[in-house]
C-alpha cells in the first residue's frame, strides 16, 4: 500500500511527473512497494528485465562485474529517482545488477501494465523516452566530470549535491561508504583520501561519515575551477 508520503515521491519522479495526473494515477494503483535490507541484491546482471523502478527511501546503485572481478559503479540512485526505464521493453536481460546500499523502498512498476496501458496512453511512451533522456544526460556529464575534472572537484562537485545551502557553512552525513563514493565518481579509495585531504585547503574537513565544510560558495568555487586556465595563460 502506497502512504501519501510515496505518492509524493513517485508521482515527482521523471517517469510520472510528465503524466496527465489521471494516467500516473492509474500506473501507481498497480504498482508495488517492497523493501531491501541494506546490500540485498534486487536484480542480478543478466536477469530477465521485468519492471521499472522508483526509489522512495535509501540509495541504490548499479554495477557491472568487469572480466578481472573488479566491480565497476554505473549509477547510484537515491529517493525520487528511478532506474530501468532503458531496456523495459527490449525484451533483454539487465545490463547491470542493482544493489540497495542502505535500508530501501523501491516502487515497482510492471513493464507488462505499462505496455498495456501505452496503447490507449500514447504519452507514457514520452515520459519513459524523457526518463531515459535524463539518464543519459547525467552519464553524459560524468562523462565531462572525468575528462575536465580532477579528483578533488569531483568530490567537492559530490559533497555540493548533498548541501542544503547555497552559502555559509554547512555539515552533511555522508551518505554510503568511502570505497562506494570513490567507485561513484571513478576513483579508488586511497585517491579519495588524498582528493579529501586537499579539499582542507577549502575549508572542508572530513570525520567518519560527517562532512564539515566551512564556506560552500569557496568550495563551489574551487569545484568550478578551470584547471587549464594556467596552460592557456602561458600560451598568451
Amino acid at each position: 500500500m502506497l502512504e501519501k508520503a510515496d505518492l509524493a515521491t513517485a508521482s515527482a519522479a521523471v517517469l510520472l511527473s510528465t503524466l496527465p495526473p489521471e494516467v500516473s494515477a492509474g500506473i501507481l494503483q498497480r504498482a508495488v512497494v517492497r523493501s531491501y535490507g541494506r546490500g540485498e541484491t534486487i536484480f542480478c546482471q543478466g536477469d530477465v528485465s521485468e519492471h521499472i523502478f522508483v526509489v522512495l527511501d535509501g540509495w541504490v546503485k548499479l554495477f557491472r562485474i568487469t572480466p578481472t572481478g573488479a566491480e565497476a559503479i554505473v549509477g547510484v540512485f537515491t529517493k525520487g529517482r528511478s532506474f530501468g526505464e532503458a531496456i523495459a521493453f527490449e525484451d533483454v536481460p539487465y545490463p547491470v545488477t542493482a544493489e540497495a546500499v542502505t535500508e530501501t523502498r523501491l516502487l515497482l512498476v510492471r513493464t507488462s501494465v505499462l505496455s498495456s496501458m501505452m496503447r490507449e496512453r500514447p504519452e507514457i511512451a514520452m515520459a519513459i523516452v524523457s526518463s531515459t533522456f535524463r539518464h543519459l544526460h547525467a552519464l553524459v556529464a560524468q562523462v565531462e566530470q572525468l575528462k575536465a575534472h580532477t579528483g578533488a572537484q569531483r568530490v567537492a562537485e559530490f559533497l555540493l549535491e548533498l548541501c542544503n545551502t547555497s552559502k555559509g557553512g554547512c555539515t552533511i552525513t555522508l551518505p554510503y561508504d568511502k570505497s562506494l563514493i570513490a567507485g561513484r565518481l571513478g576513483m579508488q579509495p586511497p585517491s579519495l583520501s588524498r582528493a579529501f585531504n586537499k579539499l582542507e585547503e577549502v575549508g572542508v574537513r572530513i570525520a567518519q561519515n560527517q562532512a564539515e565544510i566551512a564556506d560552500v560558495a569557496k568550495l563551489r568555487e574551487y569545484m568550478l575551477e578551470d584547471r587549464s586556465a594556467p596552460w592557456r595563460k602561458g600560451e598568451l
